[in-house]
C-alpha cells in the first residue's frame, strides 16, 4: 500500500502566500514622485496622481503635504502594462472622501511621458508667461473721500480692463488680496477680469467699477479699523482652486506689488509678475 504524505496547512498557506506575492510583484511597478512648490491643502483636500492609458485617466493614488512642502508619499504601486502604456500624468486636487472616482475639474500639473519621465507643471491651468496686471488706488463707493481705503485692478485710462490673464477652466478662480500689517483681506473671487468680482462686502453704497477691485470702507473684522489705509501693503492676484481649501491665499501668485507709504491715489500703477511660486517636478516610471 502507498504511503500518504500530508502537508501541515501553515505550509500550504505560507506557498500560496509567496506565490501570490511574486505574481503582484510581477504585474506592478514603480511610480514615483519628485515635486516641489505643492502646500498642505488642510484635512478636507488631498492631492490624487493619475496617469492617461489609451485617453482614459487611472488613478495612481493619493497622498497630502505638510507644511515643510514634503509629500507623505512618493513612490506609488501602478499596474505595469498600463504605466508603460501611458502617454501622460495628471496631479489633480480631490476631496479627501470623494465618492466620484473620475478626476475633479480642479487639475494642478501635468506633463507628457518621453521614456521613462515626465516633466509636470502648471500649464494645464494656463500660460502665465505674459500675465499682466494694473491698479489704482481709489473709493468711487463713497465718492472717493477716502481714497487710499480702497483698490481696483483696472486702467484708470478710459477706464478699462486692468488684469491680462489667462482663462481658467471650472476648477479655478481668481482673487485679489490685500495684505497690510499682517492682516490678509480678500477683494473678492473672479473669473473674468473684464468684470466685476464676486465680493462687495467692505465697500460703501455707491456704484463700483465693472472691475475686480474693493473699497475697505464698512464692516471692518474684528481688530480692524476701516476706512483703511493700504499704505505700505502688498497687492496680490492668486489662482485659487474651486472648490476653495482655504480662506487664505493659494500658493500661485502670477501678480503682486508693494503699494507707496505714503500711497499715491488715482494714478495707474502696473503690477510685477513672478512665477517662483508656481509648483514643478518630474514623474518617473
Amino acid at each position: 500500500m502507498k504511503k500518504k504524505i500530508f502537508f501541515p496547512l501553515v505550509l500550504l498557506t505560507a506557498l500560496t502566500i509567496s506565490c501570490s506575492s511574486d505574481d503582484d510583484a510581477a504585474s506592478t511597478a514603480s511610480l514615483t514622485l519628485n515635486l516641489s512648490g505643492l502646500e498642505n491643502l488642510g484635512s478636507n483636500f488631498v492631492y490624487e496622481g493619475w496617469i492617461v492609458v489609451n485617453g482614459t485617466p487611472v488613478t495612481t493614488g493619493t497622498f497630502t503635504v505638510n507644511d515643510a512642502g514634503a509629500l507623505s508619499k512618493t513612490q506609488f504601486d501602478v499596474d505595469r502594462a498600463q504605466l508603460n502604456n501611458a502617454t501622460d500624468f495628471v496631479l489633480s486636487i480631490e476631496p479627501t472622501n470623494d465618492p466620484d472616482p473620475a478626476p475633479s475639474n480642479t487639475k494642478y500639473l501635468a506633463g507628457s511621458f518621453s521614456g521613462s519621465t515626465a516633466s509636470v507643471s502648471t500649464g494645464i491651468i494656463g500660460n502665465f508667461s505674459t500675465s499682466t496686471g494694473k491698479y489704482l488706488l481709489g473709493t468711487p463707493t463713497n465718492g472717493n473721500a477716502n481714497p487710499n481705503a480702497g483698490v481696483w485692478f483696472m486702467d484708470g485710462n478710459g477706464p478699462s480692463v486692468g488684469l491680462n490673464l489667462p482663462t481658467l477652466d471650472a476648477g479655478w478662480k481668481y482673487e485679489g488680496w490685500v495684505v497690510s500689517n499682517g492682516t490678509v483681506l480678500s477683494t473678492g473671487a473672479f473669473t473674468n477680469p473684464n468684470g466685476p468680482d464676486m465680493s462687495a462686502i467692505y465697500s460703501g453704497m455707491m456704484p463700483s467699477p465693472p472691475f475686480p477691485g474693493e473699497d475697505f470702507l464698512v464692516n471692518a473684522p474684528s481688530g480692524l479699523t476701516f476706512p483703511a489705509n493700504l499704505s505700505g501693503a502688498t497687492l496680490v492676484i492668486s489662482v485659487e482652486p474651486f472648490p476653495d481649501n482655504s480662506p487664505m491665499p493659494f500658493t500661485l501668485k502670477p501678480l503682486s506689488h508693494n503699494v507707496a507709504n505714503p500711497a499715491v491715489t488715482g494714478t495707474t500703477i502696473n503690477m510685477e509678475r513672478s512665477l517662483i511660486s508656481f509648483p514643478t517636478g518630474t514623474v518617473s516610471r
